[in-house]
């Protein structure tokens, strides 16, 4: 199998203030694996909070594809990823999900299957997604809130964490006043204590909301579990539920896991939580990172197995280099077509007049890749940084 790297600047629509930090784009990725003439595509994503930056990533991924470079073909590289034996196991749950999507991408394409088929769905799966609101005014987030109930959305997500808690009760007034039949989610990041969180969580239970990501600073994911036993809301971990063994530990303590493919480690690791989850009480949230249609299309072939969907990292770009899951009317829906069903998108500026966008790959390289397999290329600015 032949391995290429190709990275890219994601710009965000606008900046995304959360309680820990503000983004307007992120480094992307992304790994093609080719091999009799079909290519797998998967893509990670960098994050301060993982502590991965886009030159960590590359150096990953090309020693991942030297591993997948031992397999004499891509069922047999998919296998062992299934069996969680394909990379080592120090290697970040990002890296893994890049190279699990990337081969499944592949295997779908050769065998002529979607995705969420290798993956033990029979109907293409489809399901509402959560929006995000960021920390922002009330006035701007009433107004977000409406614009998004008009397009389709029927699940508001809005981020909470404010230093003044009396900010994010107005944010949550002024989006349930904006779209009064959504149903609304919270996730302040961890930036409660444990007694904030039992003096705010009813007065957000009063406003409708539905459910609270990991309302308390994480690190302590007992303190969570004791919160959720008497809360009047549900109580979702998600920087406390990091992979399987977090997922067991929680399994019917928490109302919900938040499983997100680049923290848990991709498709088949996702599974394994939601196996873990079954019949315990604890219900699954898939959600992500802010990433392109690529990164968030395993996640989407997944989407029949959760209760809350929060696949909305590609709608939040100015430019979604990739398409094929939908999204812009509230809706994501896994795309009937071999692998994951997603293609390169024609980049900003004059339609071409005809044919679709090539797939993506590295034609140029930089630094010193490893031994037949190319190093990352970069893209140029005026794609990096397109508003």
């Amino acid at each position: 199998m032949k391995s290429t790297l190709h990275t890219t600047r994601l710009t965000l629509a606008e900046p995304l203030r959360i309680s820990r930090s503000v983004m307007d784009a992120r480094d992307a990725v992304w790994l093609s694996v080719e091999h009799g003439g079909a290519r797998g595509h998967g893509e990670a994503v960098a994050s301060v909070y993982y502590g991965l930056d886009a030159d960590t990533l590359g150096r990953l991924l090309r020693e991942a594809a030297v591993e997948l470079g031992r397999f004499a073909e891509p069922e047999s590289a998919l296998e062992a990823a299934r069996d969680d034996a394909l990379l080592p196991h120090d290697t970040p749950p990002a890296v893994r999900a890049a190279v699990d999507s990337a081969l499944l991408d592949l295997v779908g394409k050769r065998a002529g299957t979607p995705v969420h088929h290798l993956l033990g769905a029979q109907a293409p799966p489809a399901a509402a997604t959560a929006r995000t609101i960021g920390i922002t005014s009330p006035v701007r987030a009433a107004l977000r809130a409406r614009c998004l109930a008009d397009s389709g959305f029927t699940v508001i997500k809005i981020k909470g964490g404010s230093p003044d808690p009396a900010d994010d009760l107005a944010r949550v007034r002024a989006v349930r006043e904006g779209a009064p039949h959504a149903r609304l989610l919270l996730d302040p990041n961890g930036a409660w204590t444990t007694a904030e969180a039992k003096r705010l969580l009813p007065r957000f239970a009063e406003l409708g909301v539905e459910a609270v990501e990991q309302p308390t600073i994480p690190g302590d994911p007992e303190a969570l579990a004791r919160l959720a036993r008497t809360s009047p809301l549900p109580i979702v971990a998600d920087e406390d539920a990091v992979g399987l063994d977090d997922a067991r530990r929680l399994a019917g303590r928490v109302h919900g896991v938040n499983v997100k493919l680049a923290k848990c480690g991709g498709p088949h690791a996702a599974l394994r939580i939601a196996e873990a989850l079954a019949g315990s009480g604890t219900d699954l949230m898939l959600g992500c990172l802010t990433a392109s249609s690529l990164g968030i299309a395993p996640a989407v072939h997944l989407a029949d197995r959760a209760r809350w969907i929060d696949l909305d990292g590609h709608l939040l770009l100015a430019h979604d280099p990739w398409q094929g899951i939908g999204g812009t009317d509230g809706t994501v829906r896994a795309a009937d077509r071999a692998g994951l069903g997603v293609r390169r998108r024609a980049e900003p500026g004059p339609a071409p007049e005809t044919g679709a966008a090539p797939e993506p790959e590295a034609t140029t390289t930089t630094g010193t890749p490893a031994p037949g397999i190319p190093g990352p290329s970069k893209e140029t600015p005026h794609r990096a940084h397109v508003a």
